[in-house]
């Protein structure tokens, strides 16, 4: 996906030309806190399309945050959107502030995509895991084994974009996707890996290991 490692996402540009757009316009016109207001709107939005590089840990037993962000749940499960099975399933909630790039927990090929429409309740709610607008994407590793990534629209967030198709293969760390304004994502792993987060922890996304394979 190297046309997705500018350091602007291009999903950004329909929100940051305008804003910044206006601020020349307004700034023209002498309303100089009208101007400095979008401003500061150009800069938030910029920063929130944001696109880091990032250190991708080495070893294809290693699973990294799929996600920057907060670690909102750690639980085991006993059904995915793609079937029944036990799961260790950890939550990461994104707020406004956070990099929105999506980067995939580990290399393999897409088995399946499944689009859900739902609500747009507040992601930290444990009822959004389930209610809420979702994209859930199966990854079979080169191993055989089945890795589950849930992107779900929050409160503010009213749009996920997924840039992967169903066949692909897809390599730990590349970007897949992103979620607009505020989110959650959660990973699904075998209920015999290894989760090596806790509650609470900040994440990167591709550079965090949040799991080990065993």
């Amino acid at each position: 996906m190297s046309s997705r490692s500018s350091l602007i996402i291009r999903e950004g540009y329909p929100f940051i030309i305008p804003t910044a757009l206006f601020s020349v316009f307004f700034a023209f016109m002498g309303m100089r806190w009208v101007a400095l207001s979008f401003c500061a709107l150009t800069f938030f939005v910029t920063c929130f399309f944001r696109n880091p590089e990032r250190h991708i840990p080495a070893g294809d037993e290693i699973i990294v945050s799929p996600a920057d962000g907060r670690i909102l749940k750690i639980e085991e499960v006993k059904s995915s959107p793609f079937g029944g099975g036990r799961f260790r399933k950890i939550s990461i909630f994104m707020n406004v502030f956070n990099v929105h790039v999506n980067r995939a927990p580990c290399s393999g090929k897409i088995q399946s995509i499944r689009y859900h429409k739902g609500r747009f309740l507040s992601a930290d709610l444990d009822k959004a895991s389930e209610q809420n607008e979702q994209n859930a994407i199966l990854i079979q590793t080169d191993s055989g084994v089945d890795i589950i990534t849930i992107q779900i629209a929050g409160l503010i967030a009213r749009r996920i974009v997924c840039w992967i198709r169903e066949g692909m293969p897809i390599q730990k760390g590349e970007r897949f996707g992103m979620i607009r304004f505020g989110s959650r994502l959660e990973v699904m792993m075998p209920d015999n890996a290894k989760v090596s987060v806790r509650v609470g922890d900040r994440v990167k996304a591709g550079e965090t290991p949040i799991g080990i394979l065993i």
